[in-house]
């Protein structure tokens, strides 16, 4: 397979998995000349989406400028790209929990639809991780738009994401908010991690 072919096909799923976002929208059941009370408890739907929206839109622009540092891709590249692609579309589910779970308002639910996010989260982080470990492995597959010193201060992005989400995963725990609180620290810093890549690739 050629990588315009897999970056192609990478890119119809992340856009799928966006418009997927938006089906948790409904119209609420109201009562009539209620309608504005009744969207406006529905608040924890808009919440989740644009979470995941933030993150699936991250992971697609790291996603973009990780594969432009490739020259060639072999079978082996193949399969880890599908199966980062098959840990980002678990993202769906817990966020149709998160928004359930936050209108209910329910500890324990709580916990466990963060714990959720959080858990799928880590192992998006791992799937990059073993891309990139791959890619350092196979310094033939990398292309000279970015040198192996630069590469290297790159490689460990994935695995500081990792403690950020097991963290959360642990916090949650002991307190919803914190383990919130990381989830998002998490996804920002996965903003940061695109943005150390993308300037250290020579255009």
């Amino acid at each position: 397979m050629k990588l315009s072919r897999l970056q192609a096909f990478s890119d119809g799923v992340f856009a799928i998995l966006i418009t997927i976002l938006v089906l948790d929208f409904k119209v609420p059941n109201y009562q009539t000349g209620h309608l504005l009370t009744a969207v406006l408890q529905q608040w924890p739907v808009l919440a989740a989406y644009i979470l995941s929206f933030m993150y699936i839109g991250i992971l697609w622009l790291f996603h973009h400028d990780l594969f432009s540092v490739f020259a060639q891709i072999d079978r082996n590249v193949n399969l880890l790209n599908l199966l980062m692609l098959f840990a980002i579309t678990l993202i769906n589910y817990p966020t149709a929990l998160l928004s359930h779970t936050l209108m209910q308002h329910e500890r324990a639910d709580l916990q466990v639809a963060f714990i959720s996010y959080a858990a799928i989260a880590l192992f998006i982080s791992l799937t990059f991780l073993l891309l990139y470990s791959y890619l350092s492995q196979h310094p033939e597959l990398k292309s000279k738009r970015i040198s192996p010193e630069l590469f290297a201060t790159i490689s460990y992005d994935p695995l500081r994401s990792m403690v950020i989400y097991f963290l959360s995963i642990v916090a949650t725990f002991f307190s919803v908010e914190l383990g919130a609180f990381l989830l998002v620290g998490g996804i920002i810093f996965h903003f940061y991690a695109y943005l150390h890549l993308s300037r250290r690739i020579i255009i």
